[in-house]
């Protein structure tokens, strides 16, 4: 089974690129920057991720982003990724990328883009990862402050699929950005937002209908409303899920508590994606064998899970088709054998 996932075709949805940083490559950028980090070796920063809640992890991940400076940084954060993406064959992946975790400490909106996207465009032609970037929101801060970067994007938006939302989500509701997201959608950009991990099912039903959300990430947390999830199937909104995560943050007590095998037998488009994958213990492969492995899910509802990846994602309807049919062909051996 660690086999099949390893090489199974798959796509990545729920990416946070800075939550790809190592803590070996921390310690070499902060070098490079001449930056003093509060930890004195790779194994003392492993230790303190030992979280909380989504709080407790949100101030060591701000913290670590201190040592993201110059272009180069950015692409070598994002190089890493897809070196890692590509040895467990991600097809295609849909990163987030925070601007304003970045701006906000003096770094040029430019600086964190271009290092990214230069990165991704070497990555299509070494590794065949096709990828979209998306712009996300910081939910802690003003929709004013949001307004900024996406003014601040707008130069770029046609290298850009959609906006989204993420950071503390509890008191920070999908419609305390509303407007911010209406002049997205009018820019051209799709969008999707971080709800029903910590917060609600009410903040799901606020990304769907004020945000016009086209895919919820987390939104494990609707299975507490079945009006909900039979919204959820009947328009095929997808959820993308990130069960290491889940776990780490305590949304979950164990892997064994977690929805994910209910979410998909309802009908409902799961996906399995890893988040942050630096400070929850595993990339999108590992992901895929901690839910199998707790959750008994058999090769069926794997291949399940890899179809909804590239059906919920935003390449062109032709693209879906071709890697869907890689899914098809995969599985199919792989399952009658």
């Amino acid at each position: 089974m660690k086999e099949f996932i390893q090489n199974l075709p798959k796509a990545e949805l729920h990416l946070h690129i800075e939550g790809t940083l190592e803590p070996e490559m921390m310690f070499e950028l902060a070098q490079r920057n001449d930056i003093d980090l509060p930890y004195e070796s790779v194994s003392q920063v492993k230790e303190a991720y030992n979280f909380e809640d989504l709080e407790s992890f949100l101030d060591i991940y701000y913290q670590g982003s201190q040592v993201l400076q110059q272009e180069r940084d950015f692409y070598d954060l994002t190089w890493a990724y897809l070196e890692k993406a590509a040895s467990q064959n991600v097809r295609h992946t849909e990163i987030f990328f925070d601007p304003q975790s970045h701006t906000d400490r003096g770094i040029a909106f430019e600086t964190a883009y271009r290092g990214i996207y230069q990165a991704l465009q070497d990555g299509k032609a070494k590794f065949g990862i096709s990828s979209q970037l998306i712009l996300s929101f910081l939910r802690h801060l003003s929709q004013d402050e949001a307004f900024a970067t996406l003014k601040q994007a707008l130069p770029y938006k046609d290298t850009m699929v959609a906006v989204g939302l993420d950071s503390a989500e509890q008191g920070n509701p999908p419609s305390k950005f509303k407007e911010v997201f209406d002049k997205a959608r009018a820019e051209g950009f799709l969008t999707v937002a971080h709800a029903g991990e910590e917060g609600p099912p009410e903040y799901i039903w606020e990304a769907i209908d004020l945000l016009k959300v086209s895919r919820i990430d987390h939104g494990v947390r609707s299975m507490e409303d079945p009006k909900l999830l039979d919204y959820l199937v009947e328009k095929q909104i997808p959820l993308t899920v990130c069960p290491l995560s889940n776990v780490e943050l305590k949304v979950f007590d164990s892997m064994a508590k977690h929805n994910l095998k209910q979410l998909l037998n309802l009908g409902i488009c799961a996906t399995v994606n890893s988040d942050d994958p630096s400070y929850f213990g595993g990339y999108i492969a590992e992901n895929y064998q901690a839910a199998q492995s707790a959750l008994d899910l058999s090769r069926q509802e794997i291949y399940q899970l890899a179809k909804n990846s590239f059906q919920a994602s935003f390449l062109p309807p032709e693209s879906k088709h071709k890697l869907i049919t890689e899914v098809d062909e995969y599985c199919g051996l792989a399952i009658e054998t």
